[in-house]
């Protein structure tokens, strides 16, 4: 029993240091989370304003116009490296399980794109066959714009090449240190929000060069801007889920630790009452 205390004591050590280490790296991850949300939708509402204006046009981009298909459909499924992080992990695998077979049943065919291990080592026990590629990213320390753009050169270069019509990005929105929120988002072909009913038409622009070439060159980098994006609110969920679990986990430990104290002394109690009693037994016998 010493022993198992023992135990409990340093693993509750491990555990608490785990959780200082995510506490002191979360503030770091949400800033740079939260500092690219404005750039990234200031992206979106510029797309929006110029694909509106380019509506019906002939020449429209394909990142945005899509190919005219939606049978073949990429999965971009973004998770984190490490484990220890409660369902961090598990929530993005099974939003995006639930959309694979979903199209699966409807007769689509779907493809894996996996960027961090812990996905790509749930999804390959059922979907091994239909993972196309896969990212490692422990190597990365800080994670910067030049990874996401790596990941969305990969991803353009299969859509130019006509593997896949639609693509789906999955990562976890950073909302508090005990609220991570799954998300699906599609961003290929673009989806442009629509304006809300009754409210006042956007204002007009005129662009030199035309809608067609300026959506061109900004849809590339919209879609690294996008995976950028996932990629720092993945980190800081990552932190909060770890810090949460590991938090749990050390006051866990502790209670182990209180009933395991327990147990050994009444354990200790009852065999030095024991002891006494055949002491006594004894006197009395001779």
């Amino acid at each position: 029993m010493r022993v198992r205390i023992a135990s409990t004591k340093a693993t509750q050590k491990i555990t608490k240091a785990m959780q200082m280490v995510a506490a002191s790296k979360l503030r770091r991850a949400q800033n740079a989370a939260e500092a690219a949300r404005p750039y990234a939708t200031k992206m979106d509402a510029v797309i929006s304003n110029i694909a509106a204006a380019a509506n019906g046009s002939p020449g429209a981009p394909a990142l945005l116009a899509g190919t005219g298909n939606d049978q073949v459909h990429l999965l971009l499924v973004c998770t984190g490296e490490r484990g220890l992080s409660g369902a961090f992990n598990s929530a993005i695998v099974r939003l995006a399980r639930e959309r694979a077979n979903t199209l699966l049943a409807q007769g689509k065919d779907v493809k894996f794109f996996c960027v961090g291990r812990k996905g790509y080592e749930q999804l390959r026990r059922t979907f091994e066959k239909r993972i196309v590629e896969h990212l490692d990213l422990r190597s990365v320390r800080q994670i910067g714009f030049a990874n996401a753009e790596d990941i969305a050169n990969k991803v353009l270069a299969r859509f130019e090449a006509g593997e896949f019509d639609v693509c789906t990005l999955f990562y976890s929105r950073f909302q508090s240190v005990i609220a991570q929120i799954p998300t699906a988002q599609q961003i290929i072909p673009l989806e442009v929000a629509e304006p809300a009913a009754g409210t006042a038409p956007a204002t007009s622009y005129e662009y030199e060069p035309e809608e067609d070439q300026i959506l061109s060159s900004l849809l590339p980098r919209n879609l690294a801007v996008q995976v950028f994006r996932a990629l720092l609110e993945n980190n800081a969920s990552f932190y909060g889920a770890q810090m949460s679990a590991m938090d749990s986990a050390t006051r866990n430990a502790g209670e182990m630790i209180r009933k395991q104290t327990l147990i050994y002394n009444r354990t200790r109690q009852a065999q030095i009452t024991k002891e006494l009693i055949e002491i006594i037994s004894g006197a009395e016998a001779v």
